[in-house]
């Protein structure tokens, strides 16, 4: 299949986001392991889409969700949100979850399976990494460096991800109409209970990171 997924490509993958790729699932699936009511969606452009969400509301941030489906494999796109990040268990039972988000002062990969954790990563960031070590943090960080000044955020991680997948989703397919719908922080299932370190980004169950009395990992 030709792809249109390199990071030129991918301007919507620069800025906050946070996008998720499951096997198998549909659309409608993908919403209720979000947490949402896939009978509230409609099916949207971008720009319409972008109407949908007021950012900041009296209960907290409310993220935008657009999903759909390419061949074997259903994606979900959230703009300025997070809520990605509690749903990755979910989205991976029975099946597999890549994840790749910018949100405010973190980029991470993540990569699931039937509810388990098998890589996790922050770029740059090599006391982040899971245990044991798996194969993407080179492919990305050898991406990253390929595209560094560009201002290209996570755009070159998840090109990497749809060129692993075999599938395309740059700035004009995403553009076209796909069901969509908002979904506030409080009603969205929460993130696995695990550490965290340095006061930065949640680390799964499955990677615990042991810190000796400098404050780095020992």
């Amino acid at each position: 299949m030709e792809t249109d997924a390199d990071a030129g490509s991918l301007d919507w993958a620069r800025a906050w986001m946070c996008v998720t790729f499951t096997r198998g699932l549909s659309p409608e699936e993908v919403f209720v392991r979000y947490g949402a009511d896939p009978e509230q969606a409609r099916l949207l452009d971008w720009d319409a889409a972008s109407d949908l969400t007021p950012g900041e509301s009296g209960d907290g941030t409310v993220s935008l969700l657009r999903a759909g489906r390419i061949g074997e494999w259903a994606f979900c796109v959230e703009e300025d949100g997070d809520v990605g990040f509690g749903a990755l268990s979910e989205l991976s039972r029975g099946t597999e979850t890549y994840s790749v988000a910018t949100t405010e002062g973190i980029d991470v990969f993540q990569h699931w399976r039937d509810g388990e954790c098998l890589e996790y990563f922050e770029p740059g960031m090599e006391h982040s990494r899971s245990e044991p070590p798996g194969p993407w943090w080179d492919r990305a960080e050898e991406a990253l460096a390929a595209h560094e000044g560009e201002g290209a955020g996570m755009a070159p991680v998840v090109a990497l991800v749809l060129d692993h997948l075999g599938i395309a989703l740059g700035d004009a397919t995403l553009a076209g109409p796909w069901p969509s719908l908002t979904l506030a922080e409080d009603e969205a299932p929460a993130a696995p209970l695990g550490n965290t370190y340095a006061g930065e980004g949640p680390l799964p169950p499955v990677a615990v990171l042991d810190f000796g009395p400098s404050g780095g990992p020992s």
